[in-house]
């Protein structure tokens, strides 16, 4: 029997592990136009993030981080990091397909809307109910 081989990850025709050898300014050829725009933009915001990032894991520190408008690399590919979301800082586990994406898409500033019913005085009809 044939085994079942997980589909490899690949990002514009290279793996995770291709990517990853190449440096900021040459992944940004890779990317989207607009990305592209940003990385090179941001480019020394970018390194500046890795390198003390790449000191904090040394130290087995939790990489904690305000910066919701950074490009994810393939550097960081695998690292745990938490976003700050304007109230509390939510963990992310930086995967491949998350490559070119910036980090406030995962960190969700706003929360679900859950409705229910209707409170008192919310509807003409409720209104003139007791409040018991």
């Amino acid at each position: 029997m044939e085994e079942i081989q997980k589909k490899q990850f690949t990002y514009r025709g290279k793996t995770i592990e291709e990517l990853q050898k190449l440096n900021v300014r040459e992944f940004a050829n890779f990317a989207g136009s607009s990305q592209r725009r940003m990385i090179l933009r941001n480019f020394q915001k970018i390194e500046d993030f890795v390198n003390r990032s790449k000191k904090k894991l040394a130290k087995n520190k939790q990489i904690r981080t305000h910066y919701r408008d950074l490009i994810i690399v393939p550097e960081m590919v695998g690292w745990k990091i938490s976003i700050y979301n304007g109230r509390n800082f939510v963990p992310v586990q930086i995967i491949g397909e998350m490559l070119g994406h910036v980090f406030g898409e995962f960190s969700l500033t706003r929360q679900r809307i859950k409705h229910s019913k209707a409170g008192v005085g919310a509807t003409k009809g409720s209104k003139h109910k007791s409040k018991k």
